[in-house]
């Protein structure tokens, strides 16, 4: 396990979330639209927005996978937390179900 100080060091982290199922796409796409520059301004990048997947273990059924890079595991979570996000979190949330994890990478 761990330490609190070794996490500070570790380096990236990665926000992966799965876009189970879609009910308002004007909604998605003002989200899309907006959300760039406010995961950019908390050092993030997105890496992987993908529905071509293959389930190679375990009985798993992602839909639509999109993962964001981060510069920290701290830095990953101020932006999910952040007033900057907040809007933007329930804007995507209202237009469907979605389920997402943040983790810290090596």
């Amino acid at each position: 396990m761990k330490t609190e100080t070794q996490s500070q060091v570790a380096g990236k982290a990665y926000c992966l979330f799965d876009n189970i199922e879609i009910n308002d796409t004007a909604k998605l796409e003002e989200y899309k639209e907006k959300v760039f520059p406010v995961v950019s301004a908390f050092g993030g990048k997105y890496l992987v927005a993908s529905n071509r997947i293959r389930v190679v273990e375990g009985s798993w059924e992602p839909t639509h996978l999109v993962m964001i890079e981060f510069p920290s595991y701290e830095e990953a979570n101020r932006w999910y937390d952040s007033d900057e996000y907040r809007a933007l979190k329930n804007l995507r949330k209202s237009s469907g179900h979605f389920e997402g994890i943040i983790f810290e990478g090596l």
